[in-house]
């Protein structure tokens, strides 16, 4: 009796589950439900004849035939999507979905007056914004186009310094009147313990030796509303920092230090319509001179 077809559709459950580790972190990274992943994945075992993954009590370890496929399944995953991104570089017309990435606040305050005008200007393209912290993927088409503070050093990606953002330290209005060098206890508002190397954590820590931490967030909306709240001090972009009611730039004397903020897409987009007509328009409202 032989074994039923392999199905090429099966390919992106394997990945999944090979770069995850488990059935659920796969099924949650596909959006599908864990026994239907694991039916699907008993599927391509039965049409190949392997067994691809050892079952284990802390998840999936590829077996040796599994590491084969891995190494296959990467080159055709690769292969297609190029191919999709050189179909999508080379049609014409502004219309069709854009993808971008960036941070929360970036979105709101920064990008959003820019995105209203390019919808009045394309109405046929539909720009997605998405602004968790997840780290997307501009080689699998995860995103078109991300906005990021440090540069980029892939080499398949076209990248350009957008602007650079000025910071200051905020507080609640009429209520602290700090200087650099104080050992008072201010209490301030930082970057989560992951973000805690940031160039304005350690200057503000530095600026005011007494400060104590009242709070952490990986969030500077949120930093922003606890400082508004009364919570402490914080260091916020400018263009955030300034449209938040209830808060005042203060001056110690030194300002923080600023961040660039960065743009890239794939080589292969760059001839993309929409996607060049929306980095053009970003280039000439947000780049400095």
């Amino acid at each position: 009796m032989t074994s039923p077809p392999m199905e090429w559709s099966d390919l992106p459950i394997f990945l999944a589950i090979a770069r995850e580790g488990t059935l659920g972190g796969a099924a949650r990274k596909l959006g599908q439900s864990q026994p239907t992943m694991g039916r699907r994945l008993r599927a391509l075992e039965a049409a190949m004849g392997l067994t691809l993954f050892q079952r284990t009590a802390d998840g999936f370890i590829l077996t040796d035939e599994g590491a084969v496929l891995l190494r296959h399944a990467e080159r055709m995953e690769a292969d297609a999507q190029a191919l999709s991104r050189e179909l999508a570089g080379s049609s014409g017309g502004l219309e069709g979905m854009l993808r971008l990435t960036c941070s929360d606040w970036f979105g709101r305050i920064v990008l959003a007056p820019v995105l209203a005008e390019f919808s009045r200007l394309h109405p046929g393209v539909i720009v997605e914004t998405l602004t968790d912290q997840r780290v997307y993927s501009l080689g699998r088409r995860e995103a078109d186009l991300v906005f990021r503070i440090t540069g980029f050093d892939e080499p398949e990606v076209i990248a350009r310094r957008l602007m650079t953002v000025p910071y200051a330290v905020y507080g609640e209005a009429g209520r602290w009147r700090p200087r650099a060098g104080e050992a008072e206890p201010y209490p301030v508002v930082v970057m989560d313990t992951a973000f805690g190397a940031m160039p304005d954590v350690e200057w503000l820590l530095r600026t005011l030796p007494g400060a104590r931490i009242a709070a952490r967030s990986n969030s500077r909306e949120i930093q922003a509303e606890l400082c508004a709240r009364g919570t402490g001090l914080a260091v916020l972009p400018r263009p955030l920092g300034d449209s938040i009611e209830g808060i005042e730039a203060l001056d110690l004397g030194p300002c923080p230090p600023t961040r660039d903020t960065w743009l890239g897409y794939h080589r292969d987009l760059k001839r993309l319509p929409r996607l060049r007509a929306l980095v053009d328009l970003l280039i000439e409202r947000l780049a400095a001179g």
